[in-house]
């Protein structure tokens, strides 16, 4: 299986602002003083739009959708927590913590894409019902996948149950690797709400915050599992992952050149050290996302959902 594809969907804000339902536990998330909801959005739009069009002059396709202004869905700009595509033509729906999150799934996205050309079997696998008991698994923010080696990566969150990402492994013969990551908010350790904030696997390369596994046996459970797998090891601190630098993806550009997309926050909190191990291995993108990180507490990666899906 790939690691990367040169596909994504991205969704165009309409309504964006900071989702009261979800900041009880994404600590990133703050209130920009003096900025209207309108100018929140504007701006935003402003950077969704830079940013797109930053990934379309290396020659990523990016499949981008225009929210609707009803139901009211804040987050719409992170469709990676409620879809996946995959390979075999899999398309998978996630449950949701927030109650307003859950409104963003959309079954005439799947028209959208078909349109363009994707293939996407009959059944599509969806674990939403685990909401009506309260158990949620959110898409690639919860789960790190390393399709290649077959492993996915869970950091255990109010938004990341283990036996649903369990039965996801099961279902995707992935190998389970399943912590708990933890970030310092007012002087206590809380767990970080989803997995790819904290850490980033490329095709040759892992990103990672090693710092917030708490658990040493964890920690180095985790760590030699990359290295197990050939990855260099890039770490980075709590400082950093707090300006998203663990908040990355790997995509294709043309030719098959390998981009390693971030928001520019993330880039600026970098060393050189780190961009020089990074340029090792692949072609640095960065955009400006300061208002969307600041409202919606989620950076680049979140905002990319990857398309694996064949094309016909």
């Amino acid at each position: 299986m790939n690691q990367t594809t040169n596909s994504i969907l991205m969704i165009r804000p309409v309504a964006f602002r900071m989702n009261e339902q979800t900041a009880v536990n994404n600590y990133y998330q703050k209130v920009l003083d003096g900025l209207t909801p309108e100018n929140v959005n504007t701006k935003a739009q402003e950077e969704f739009d830079a940013f797109v069009n930053k990934l379309r002059m290396v020659g990523v396709d990016v499949n981008v959708v225009e929210d609707t202004a009803s139901p009211d869905t804040p987050d719409s700009i992170f469709p990676n927590n409620w879809i996946s595509f995959h390979e075999n033509g899999d398309v998978v729906l996630y449950p949701m913590f927030a109650e307003n999150r859950r409104a963003e799934r959309r079954e005439d996205i799947l028209d959208i894409l078909e349109d363009n050309g994707f293939e996407i079997n009959e059944g599509i696998m969806d674990y939403t019902a685990a909401e009506e008991d309260g158990y949620y698994l959110e898409g690639t923010g919860s789960i790190v996948l390393d399709r290649e080696n077959g492993k996915a990566y869970c950091a255990l969150s109010p938004r990341a149950d283990e036996e649903l990402f369990i039965e996801f492994c099961e279902d995707f013969d992935m190998n389970p690797i399943i912590f708990e990551a933890y970030q310092t908010v007012d002087g206590q350790r809380k767990l970080i709400y989803h997995t790819n904030v904290m850490m980033c696997i490329g095709d040759t390369f892992a990103v990672i915050c090693s710092d917030c596994i708490d658990d040493k046996k964890e920690r180095k459970m985790v760590l030699d599992s990359l290295k197990s797998d050939e990855k260099e090891i890039i770490l980075i601190t709590e400082a950093q992952m707090n300006n998203f630098a663990g908040n990355m993806l790997e995509v294709l550009g043309s030719d098959d050149r390998r981009y390693l997309v971030m928001s520019s926050s993330a880039y600026h909190s970098l060393t050189k050290k780190q961009i020089a191990q990074l340029e090792e291995h692949i072609t640095i993108l960065h955009s400006s996302l300061d208002t969307i990180e600041a409202c919606g507490g989620g950076s680049a990666r979140c905002m990319m959902a990857e398309i694996f899906l064949p094309k016909n």
